[in-house]
């Protein structure tokens, strides 16, 4: 299914932001507020991270809320903003129960999800849950062969050496027709095939291509050449990243006491929205942001970035 348009037609790319998840303990009424607060300002996309403990050297262990909890919540109390995991590990869920999950709250949103999907990457909350950490691509492209065929065919017949959906309907249907976009995050070499074979989405995260524009193009050198690969033109899968902002000095670590390994965008908002449109003219038809500090004065003053990002292609 392709992805939705901008819903600013003179906006050079979607602009999404990710809500906090291990930053600092944040209770439901902060997300709430901060979800409403990006669609008042004019982001395209919220975004919650899947994930479940992280444990770093000398820092006590951090966890965030469920997401799939979390995003039936805000597709509740929000209108327009598109939303989805970044990303979804197929790994902690069934995957006839992930796609159950997509689309009731794809069906809660109106028709709002982006389904972003991965295989996982951090090992101790696999062992703290009982999940198996063991050959998870392998996994990832069964449970992946299971999601879409029941979000977008709408039945499947599977038995696989790690999961099985026997004869089984996904009723009711999503309200979609072909369910809700399907994005994948990876930059392994199998993974990006089957991303290029199946995915409506790429999506990279911001240390894969150092957070700066100039990045991008070995990176989406890879995604072209698994698109060919597959025998599909590039051009038909969309481009994404998550890319990380410093709002003011002091903030927050993005990610509890795991550091960020590159240097954070920073400046104006002219100066933002003009990274910005560089990553566009790169190929990037949507982002991510991560917030540092990510709080609600943050988001609000985002706005600011938003607002000069569609006054440039007004301006004459």
């Amino acid at each position: 299914m392709p992805m939705s348009p901008p819903s600013v037609p003179t906006r050079p790319l979607r602009v999404g932001v990710q809500l906090p998840e291990v930053e600092r303990e944040v209770r439901w009424p902060e997300l709430r507020d901060m979800a409403r607060a990006a669609e008042a300002v004019g982001f395209d996309s919220l975004w919650v991270g899947d994930h479940l403990l992280y444990r770093d050297p000398g820092e006590p262990p951090r966890g965030p809320w469920e997401a799939w909890s979390v995003l039936a919540a805000v597709a509740a109390v929000t209108e327009r903003v598109e939303l989805g995991p970044l990303v979804a590990s197929v790994s902690f869920h069934n995957p006839a129960m992930l796609a159950k999950k997509a689309a009731t709250i794809d069906e809660i949103s109106g028709g709002r999800l982006i389904l972003g999907l991965g295989a996982g990457w951090n090992e101790p909350e696999y062992q703290a849950f009982g999940f198996p950490f063991d050959h998870r691509v392998d996994r990832f492209e069964e449970a992946f062969a299971i999601i879409r065929g029941l979000l977008r065919e709408g039945a499947v017949d599977f038995a696989g050496r790690y999961h099985e959906a026997r004869d089984c309907v996904l009723l009711p249907s999503p309200s979609r027709p072909g369910g809700p976009p399907i994005m994948v995050g990876t930059k392994g070499p199998r993974m990006l095939r089957l991303a290029a074979a199946h995915a409506d989405a790429w999506n990279a995260w911001y240390t894969w291509y150092g957070n700066r524009p100039e990045g991008i193009g070995p990176v989406r050198d890879k995604v072209d050449q698994a698109c060919a690969a597959e025998g599909r033109d590039p051009g038909t899968l969309e481009r994404t990243v998550a890319v990380l902002v410093q709002i003011e000095e002091g903030g927050v670590p993005s990610r509890g006491g795991r550091e960020p390994k590159v240097p954070p965008l920073t400046g104006s908002p002219q100066e933002l929205a003009g990274e910005l449109r560089s990553f566009a003219a790169e190929g990037i038809s949507r982002v991510q942001l991560v917030l540092d500090p990510i709080t609600l004065r943050s988001i609000e003053g985002l706005g600011a970035v938003l607002q000069e990002l569609d006054r440039e292609r007004r301006d004459p």
